[in-house]
């Protein structure tokens, strides 16, 4: 699976456009259910192995909540979108329409409202995938991890195996105009090694 490491910067901005189109869809739609104006920006997009994502994200021990969904159709895989936990504390927040610092961990209603943030967040960014491919996704419904970085990160690597370990990650920045707030997330897709193919492909013929 060397060859994934061979895409050339342009390859890279396709990709990242197609990000873009799904981080503004997650944008009209997560201003629809918080109230208020957010935008979402796609700074950086990287390939790695699984193992190196953590490092990326946060300190390996440091908490995060992780929202995962299995890609079903035409291409197949998991995604996970991670929040560090006080952004998906905030999120929650936001997503409740509860103001700052209402809630100080992630009980049922608030990890609900996240699990919620990452269907839209993650479904958004699939379907951009499925436009640009010309490929059918179907996301399943959402389940969330709360734990240390590396943990959370494991277990999707175990989940996998060794010949999967190639990773889409997409650093997404989301701010709350009306409230001057930067928030930041990452966006996960863990394609198995058909679908990494199908999408290389795709990537290199754009």
């Amino acid at each position: 699976m060397e060859d994934i490491k061979t895409l050339k910067a342009i390859q890279l901005d396709a990709l990242r456009e197609v990000a873009n189109i799904g981080a503004g869809h997650a944008a009209t739609a997560l201003s629809t259910m918080t109230g208020g104006t957010i935008m979402i920006s796609v700074p950086r997009i990287n390939i790695a192995a699984l193992e190196e994502v953590p490092t990326q994200i946060s300190a390996p021990e440091e908490p995060v909540a992780a929202v995962l969904m299995n890609m079903l159709g035409d291409l197949t895989g998991r995604t996970l979108l991670v929040f560090p936990k006080p952004t998906a504390i905030r999120m929650a927040e936001l997503m409740l329409r509860r103001p700052k610092g209402t809630f100080h961990d992630l009980g049922d209603l608030e990890q609900s409202a996240i699990k919620e943030a990452g269907n839209i967040l993650s479904g958004a960014y699939m379907n951009a995938l499925s436009d640009f491919m010309g490929l059918m996704l179907l996301p399943s419904p959402p389940s969330l991890a709360v734990d240390m970085s590396a943990a959370v990160l494991t277990t999707a690597h175990l989940q996998f195996g060794d010949d999967r370990d190639f990773v889409f990650c997409v650093e997404s920045e989301f701010y709350m105009k009306d409230l001057g707030e930067h928030l930041r997330g990452f966006f996960l897709l863990l394609p198995d090694v058909a679908s990494l193919q199908a999408i290389l492909r795709a990537v290199r013929l754009a």
